[in-house]
């Protein structure tokens, strides 16, 4: 379930299914926090997702995708990036973004630009 840095064209996911994509350290408690809620929640509604492990921090996609925090979603419909929610510095990512994760996926609104 894990994605490469091969798997990306630049910004872009070279999938062109909707999939939510966890990036996430291993070195980060936050993530460690998050990543068994995004697994249950996404799990339970049966939606497919994805994580970047990013553990390296001389990774290509810290720049590529300009994260900053871990951890941080990112969902791509037809390989753009569509939704994002970047983790706080000291605090991670809230359950509660779920919410707005699950609803991007069900609705859907236009790709943002990168």
């Amino acid at each position: 379930m894990e994605l490469r840095v091969s798997d990306f064209d630049g910004t872009k996911l070279k999938r062109l299914d909707t999939l939510p994509v966890l990036f996430a350290a291993s070195w980060c408690p936050f993530c460690r926090q998050f990543r068994p809620i995004f697994e249950s929640v996404l799990g339970a509604k049966g939606i497919r997702w994805r994580s970047v492990d990013m553990s390296d921090l001389e990774s290509p996609l810290w720049d590529t995708f300009d994260v900053r925090v871990v951890p941080t979603v990112i969902v791509f419909k037809e390989g753009r990036a569509v939704f994002r929610s970047d983790g706080v510095l000291g605090r991670g990512l809230p359950a509660e973004v779920m919410e707005e994760i699950v609803h991007e996926i069900s609705v859907g609104r236009p790709a943002v630009a990168h």
